[in-house]
């Protein structure tokens, strides 16, 4: 009995330092700024790097494909929770044969930026680039928000205080809450969890055209996320649902094809 109670205590204790650790160090486990993927892509676009200051501390090293601002609309890609932004060459080599402009911010802490990414902090980073958007004279009618994975619940979180365009977004949660839950069975996520980003409760606040774009292989942020967010969101609403991709949707003739009736249509 006595070698019973040991071990039990030995694992609650074990349990208990497991929590603490996971609480002080879950950012670290959720943004992963120094990820490197795609990093030989070539770059097939004409862009100009830009600085956007968030306030007397941070700047967003962003990259900008203008073409026209008054003649095309413009998409404000908010990238996922890893690496930087060459990361997405190979989504920009694609964007670029469509007639808009793209704006593609980093976050901060990511691609040399200063600060540390926080739901909070990603948020009021897509509002700088908004509002560098709006002194250059582009009006929200005129901008797509572009969410991609985690990025994807901070288009949610602006799309549901403003009316843009329209919204896209590519391999998106429903909650951190609901994505930890499958990475953390045994933790009391719910009660640990700094960062939310609860785009379920939020998504039927959006009364702007939005189009979801879900892989079923995806293993990162299961297909049913996907899927739910499209049911619960309002009209009009478009999807597109593949069988084969993962996580980083290919950026084929296909996706594109829908990505380009979609903008055309709104």
């Amino acid at each position: 009995m006595k070698y019973l109670y040991l071990t039990l205590s030995s694992l609650v204790i074990v349990y208990i330092v497991l929590i603490i650790f996971i609480y002080f160090y879950q950012r670290n486990l959720l943004y992963h700024p120094s990820d490197n993927n795609y990093q030989n892509d070539k770059i097939q676009f004409d862009y100009d790097e830009i600085f956007i200051q968030v306030d007397e501390k941070i700047q967003l090293k962003s990259w900008i494909i203008k073409k026209d601002f008054k003649k095309f609309k413009t998409i404000v890609i908010f990238h996922g929770n890893a690496g930087h932004l060459s990361n997405r060459i190979y989504k920009l080599n694609e964007l670029y044969k469509l007639d808009i402009n793209v704006l593609l911010i980093s976050w901060r802490g990511f691609s040399g930026n200063k600060g540390s990414p926080t739901e909070n902090n990603l948020y009021a980073d897509a509002e700088a680039s908004i509002k560098w958007l709006n002194e250059e004279g582009v009006h929200n009618n005129q901008i797509i928000l572009y969410g991609e994975s985690l990025g994807s619940g901070v288009a949610v979180e602006l799309g549901k205080e403003k009316n843009f365009n329209s919204i896209i977004l590519e391999s998106p949660f429903s909650s951190i809450e609901n994505a930890a839950k499958i990475y953390y069975p045994y933790l009391p996520v719910r009660f640990l969890l700094k960062d939310k980003y609860d785009s379920i409760s939020k998504i039927q606040m959006i009364n702007t055209p939005i189009l979801i774009m879900h892989g079923k292989k995806d293993d990162v942020i299961p297909f049913s996320m996907g899927k739910e967010l499209f049911e619960k969101a309002n009209s009009p609403k478009h999807s597109y649902f593949t069988l084969d991709d993962d996580h980083m949707m290919e950026f084929n003739s296909s996706l594109l094809e829908k990505i380009k009736d979609f903008i055309e249509k709104y």
